[in-house]
């Protein structure tokens, strides 16, 4: 087993809301800047990005009313990261949750800069969620 973080935020928004702008991944250059720092490009049933580590292709869960966004994201080695996302009913507003593997070889600085790369991405979909009243 490897270790794991859930890194969640309380967001002013409708469960249903926040979760059609966050499974858009049209919306990801917007609020993930550690996952698509631009524009990104449709191939089949997968996203092409341009990451912070290099070019990446994500392949998210089919829409559903769950508030399920489990992606996996393949790297230009091959490698396959599968991160689990959620987003749940909290009140009248949503609870965003994100489950961070540590990846093998990944030392105790990468994993702490990895994790402040979720939280600085869910801050800013917190912010822009807020912001526009969504």
């Amino acid at each position: 087993m490897t270790a794991v973080i859930h890194i969640s935020t309380t967001i002013e928004c409708t469960p249903e809301k926040a979760y059609a702008f966050a499974a858009n991944p049209e919306n990801l250059p917007q609020w993930a800047a550690g996952l698509a720092q631009s524009r990104v490009s449709r191939e089949g049933n997968r996203w092409r990005v341009k990451a912070p580590f290099g070019e990446a292709w994500v392949t998210f869960a089919a829409p559903n009313a769950f508030g399920v966004m489990d992606h996996d994201v393949v790297l230009e080695d091959g490698t396959v990261v599968h991160n689990p996302m959620r987003v749940v009913a909290n009140g009248s507003g949503s609870e965003f949750i994100f489950t961070l593997f540590r990846q093998p070889g990944m030392s105790d600085e990468q994993f702490a800069a990895d994790r402040a790369a979720v939280e600085r991405d869910l801050a800013t979909l917190k912010t822009l969620l807020e912001k526009c009243g969504t």
